[in-house]
């Protein structure tokens, strides 16, 4: 659809008041030059002959320079650029038409003996040029203000509380033009606290910056003195900064009673909304410079297809490919009220994506494969998976049906159905594993890898689909992780339990996981095809989980030992105390990629992995678990290995 197509009768009453105010200007800018005597008289019969072509050329500059289809209610520095641009192109206009077109008309004409040399002259253009750019300016800067002042008016008047911001000027501003503009509504900012000197003792769109980060008892307690007392604080990114001490806003602003929210980035597509602080918000690294414009180019206007839709990192990679302008979004999802669930979020965004919702389980090959077939999916993102380690050490064969024969068929259909991309979701448990969970992924990593290279090599630099894994550790307060865990048992009032004083994990968000899991992606579809399809994320430094369970009860105000106790219950199978991220035998590679890894090809031939497969369907079927065991030690050889085994139950 082409801008044009787009116009309306808005944009017609702009065009029409920017001719107008072209016409004011021209004719006023010749009556002050000629102080409305009879030079400016004797103009007006050739003024009137050139008006209607200066016309249509100015309506014309008008839109090119976007002036007809800017809103006036968020008119701003670079629309008035724009206006100046616009006013210059035609001042420069009538130069030329004075100079090459109208002043030899006028010299050879002797009914018009009082003109002189020329027709308006560079005092007369000079003053169409300011006079242009006044009047297309002042009726735009009169409405926004009008619009300005009812915004600014209406938010006090809705029971909107006083709330002091918490962060630098760049942050603090981006929120006032979300009040403004009444995209949040119900809070009225009061102060800036800033942990940058520069911002203190300064105003940012008419709210004073009243000092630094460990000012915010002084300055609460002077409000409150002053029968203004504040009743919300809101932290900006900014104010999540290491070096700003976030956990300790956080505390002091409970203990003084305030209501804390947090304003979510702007850079990755969210909108200007608060949301409340969650602990978890303060036990995060600093998140990798993610490219947007390479995640956007590599889903929009797509096909995607999402198994798992509906767990933590299924349902937040839908949320992703939606704000990224996918044309069209099927999420496969065995469990119906997650389904529902996911499905009805999406839908309410009103993103533009075309949603549907399947109920369907990847172990049916069949049903997977219909599906793929009917949708014809550009890229596939694999996040169906069972996940609990505990679980899969007691219930072998689910794991395998689901983690490794389900993959297989994600694959095979993607193919089929001629997707250029599948991307596995993985975890770093598949690295020399030492549980089922791990073992199983290592294997399904393995099929996706063999058929890449198969894929790769069949074709040569002709093959269009890639089939990819992201390997990654914990997300923070995804199902069934540690952080939400641990929030239940302090709400209960203890004990936090932890499985050993020197269990060590890494940890990252769900957002920057599934942004970077997107990335990998975008560097595997390169033009020139990588000679790699097992990607890492970088998951920072790791942490110890009794740190961890010790850092979120005091941020609940609670001393870990006094009021919440900590209980040891020992490592469960299938566990180790600390994770790797490469294999021995697959080295790490840099890509290039800011927070990206890849591990060096290591995978068996196909022909060996589905001899592989044959036999464990075969003992599945039997229920026959040595069987089972054999056939995975036999694929994965570092599984059970000496020093995996050690390492899983090393006292540290």
């Amino acid at each position: 659809m082409t801008r044009l197509s787009q116009l309306n009768s808005r944009n017609a009453l702009i065009a029409t008041h920017d001719t107008l105010a072209t016409v004011l200007a021209l004719f006023a800018s010749s009556y002050l030059r000629f102080e409305g005597g009879e030079y400016f008289f004797d103009r007006v019969p050739l003024l009137l002959r050139i008006l209607p072509y200066f016309v249509a050329f100015s309506v014309v500059v008008c839109y090119v320079f976007n002036l007809t289809t800017t809103k006036w209610r968020f008119i701003s520095l670079p629309d008035l650029l724009n206006i100046l641009r616009a006013a210059t192109t035609l001042a420069v206009a009538l130069l030329v038409l004075d100079y090459i077109f109208v002043a030899p008309n006028v010299r050879g004409a002797p009914v018009a003996p009082n003109l002189g040399a020329f027709f308006f002259g560079k005092v007369t253009i000079i003053l169409f040029w300011f006079l242009e750019i006044s009047f297309l300016s002042a009726l735009r800067l009169t409405y926004r203000y009008f619009r300005y002042v009812r915004v600014r008016r209406h938010a006090k008047a809705e029971d909107a509380s006083p709330t002091l911001l918490i962060g630098r000027a760049a942050d603090a501003e981006i929120l006032l033009r979300g009040i403004e503009s009444g995209a949040v509504k119900r809070i009225w900012p009061v102060g800036v606290l800033s942990p940058s000197p520069a911002d203190r003792g300064q105003s940012i769109r008419n709210i004073p910056v009243l000092g630094g980060l460990d000012d915010i008892e002084d300055v609460i307690g002077d409000f409150a003195r002053r029968n203004k007392p504040i009743m919300r604080v809101v932290m900006t990114p900014s104010a999540f900064d290491p070096e700003a001490r976030p956990e300790a806003i956080l505390m002091r602003a409970r203990r003084l009673g305030l209501i804390v929210n947090r304003l979510p980035s702007l850079e990755s597509g969210d909108a200007p909304r608060l949301t409340n602080v969650a602990v978890e918000d303060l036990l995060l690294r600093a998140s990798e410079n993610i490219d947007y414009g390479r995640l956007e180019a590599l889903v929009k206007g797509k096909a995607v297809i999402v198994t798992g839709g509906g767990g933590s990192i299924g349902s937040e990679i839908c949320d992703r490919v939606a704000t990224f302008g996918a044309a069209r979004l099927l999420v496969i999802e065995n469990s119906e009220p997650a389904l529902y669930a996911v499905t009805e979020t999406l839908a309410a965004r009103e993103s533009g994506v075309t949603i549907e919702g399947r109920i369907a389980d990847i172990r049916d090959r069949e049903r997977v494969m219909r599906l793929m077939s009917e949708f014809k999916p550009d890229i596939v993102f694999h996040a169906a998976a069972l996940k609990h380690v505990p679980i899969l050490e007691r219930d072998w064969s689910e794991g395998v049906k689901t983690n490794i024969f389900g993959t297989v068929n994600v694959a095979d259909a993607a193919l089929a159905a001629g997707a250029g991309a599948m991307v596995m979701i993985s975890t770093d448990k598949a690295i020399e594993p030492v549980s089922m969970l791990g073992l199983t992924k290592r294997f399904a990593e393995m099929y996706c890898q063999a058929l890449d290279h198969d894929l790769a090599h069949q074709m040569g630099a002709k093959a269009r689909m890639r089939l990819i894994s992201v390997r990654f550790g914990n997300v923070l307060a995804s199902n069934g992780s540690v952080v939400p865990k641990f929030k239940a048992q302090i709400e209960a009032g203890g004990p936090v339990t932890v499985t050993h004083p020197d269990m060590v994990r890494y940890f990252m968000t769900i957002r920057e996981a599934c942004d970077l899991v997107l990335m990998a992606a975008t560097h595997a579809l390169a033009p020139l095809r990588p000679d790699v399809s097992v990607y890492v994320l970088n998951m920072g430094q790791p942490v110890r989980i009794v740190d961890l369970a010790e850092r979120m009860i005091r941020l609940s105000g609670l001393q870990p030992g006094h009021d919440i106790d900590i209980v040891f219950t020992g490592i469960r199978p299938g566990e180790r105390l600390n994770e790797i991220l490469f294999a021995s035998e697959e080295p790490a590679v840099e890509i290039g990629v800011a927070g990206i890894m890849a591990a060096k090809p290591n995978e068996p031939p196909m022909q060996a992995l589905r001899l592989w497969i044959t036999a464990l369907e075969q003992a599945i079927a039997r229920d026959d678990r040595a069987s089972i065991k054999a056939v995975l030690k036999d694929a994965v050889p570092e599984f059970g290995s000496l020093p995996a085994i050690e390492q899983a139950v090393s006292p540290g």
